[in-house]
């Protein structure tokens, strides 16, 4: 199913649930650091960097743009942390695949910090979980994934495991 919106397309999979990426972006391999930017709408909120997948787009290409696009930033994409479900009412429902992405390029200008003043930084994990704690539980359970998976590797060695790791199974 396909929804047209003014500057893109909304891609939708057959349940009605609106497919989108995402990635936890980290500093390096250790996974200490992560990547927030600024939300579009609410410019004091902390958010992960993601969005909608295009028409013939896979969801890992998704979040590969969506982070260049929202933070600036390019790198080495890992393993999927599973697919996450939000179903609020009947017209506001998505499915996000979220992946790590370790990075190894900062612009210092992007698409996002030219045209609404977007803003990134780096939060230690634990600084990072309380921001989203605070206005995006979603997100939260997205780097609490990464925290499981980091701590027991055994549930994480596929790189693309819908769902399997924090997310509702899709």
């Amino acid at each position: 199913m396909v929804k047209e919106k003014p500057n893109s397309t909304r891609i939708y999979d057959e349940d009605g649930f609106r497919r989108r990426a995402a990635c936890i972006c980290v500093r390096s391999e250790l996974e200490k650091e992560v990547l927030l930017v600024t939300s579009s709408r609410r410019p004091d909120h902390w958010i992960v960097p993601g969005g909608g997948v295009e028409p013939e787009e896979e969801p890992s290409v998704t979040a590969i743009r969506e982070v260049l696009e929202e933070a600036g930033v390019c790198g080495k994409l890992g393993r999927c942390l599973g697919v996450f479900e939000v179903f609020q009412n009947s017209e506001r429902k998505h499915r996000t695949a979220v992946f790590v992405l370790v990075v190894t390029e900062e612009l210092p200008e992007w698409e996002d910090s030219k045209t609404m003043g977007r803003k990134r930084k780096w939060f230690t994990v634990e600084d990072a979980l309380e921001q989203l704690s605070m206005h995006k539980p979603v997100q939260l359970s997205y780097l609490q994934s990464l925290l499981t998976c980091r701590n027991d590797k055994a549930l994480c060695q596929s790189p693309l495991q819908n769902g399997k790791n924090g997310g509702s199974p899709s």
